[in-house]
């Protein structure tokens, strides 16, 4: 009997232990719907009061007029240069270059930025800091690299074998010919020199071999001016009332 008492102990207590583990949770099936963001779920109170005040700054910031543009400018309106491109390398030099003496006591030669950085047009009209956000959506920053005179040549030549509007600041006048050689290139009217050094600015995106830019990797020196480009737009339409910008002579090609 007592024999027969144990096993039934042993039994019971073997068959508690398997009742009580806990199994592994299993996902058998996953169901989803489409909630769409209509007008027709109600606002929170609460948080809506709390965001506005914020929602109207921001939008009275970016909203403030700073600048007028009596023509629209976009980067489209010229095969090899265009006029917001030109706008655009043009305020990058002018507004760089002081910084840049006043903190190396060198100048910079000309400015190259790239055709697909430029988001937007520039309309007719108003132009405000949203309009540079717009243009210039990313968080660039503006870099001054001393490159050798033979890594000019490099640059010069991938932009006559690229053939598009990348933004060039007028101190740089390049000329292809029919057949697409270079015709002729100078830096504030002088004639290029392989032995002498260039400082140019550009994007750090540029600057890290953006758009097959590789002509801007491993430069002599590296010069941050702790500026946004998009910030040199923004302080360029404050300190300008009417902003002008056309297609020019800058980059041309013979016919």
């Amino acid at each position: 009997m007592r024999i027969k008492t144990q096993h039934f102990v042993i039994f019971t207590t073997f068959m508690l232990c398997i009742s009580c583990q806990q199994k592994d949770p299993k996902i058998q099936e996953i169901h989803g719907r489409e909630i769409a963001m209509v007008d027709s779920i109600p606002e929170i109170d609460s948080i809506k009061k709390f965001i506005t005040p914020y929602r109207t700054h921001i939008k009275e910031v970016l909203d403030t007029p700073l600048s007028y543009a009596p023509k629209t400018m976009q980067k489209s309106d010229g095969a090899l240069n265009s006029s917001i491109g030109n706008f655009i390398a043009d305020l990058t030099y002018e507004v760089s270059n002081p910084v840049f003496e006043k903190r190396t006591g060198k100048t910079i030669d000309f400015a190259l930025l790239n055709h697909g950085g430029i988001r937007s047009i520039i309309s007719q009209g108003v132009v405000s800091r949203r309009t540079a956000y717009q243009v210039m959506p990313f968080e660039n920053r503006v870099l001054i690299l001393e490159i050798s005179g033979e890594k000019l040549m490099e640059l010069l030549i991938y932009l006559a074998e690229s053939k598009t509007a990348h933004p060039i600041s007028k101190q740089l006048q390049l000329q292809l010919k029919a057949n697409g050689d270079i015709a002729m290139a100078t830096i504030n009217n002088q004639a290029i020199d392989v032995t002498k050094n260039y400082f140019v600015v550009t994007s750090d995106f540029l600057a890290n071999g953006g758009d097959h830019m590789n002509f801007f990797k491993n430069p002599i020196s590296t010069t941050d001016i702790d500026y946004l480009l998009r910030n040199e737009i923004i302080d360029y339409f404050t300190k300008i009332d009417t902003i002008r910008a056309a297609v020019d002579q800058r980059f041309t090609q013979l016919k």
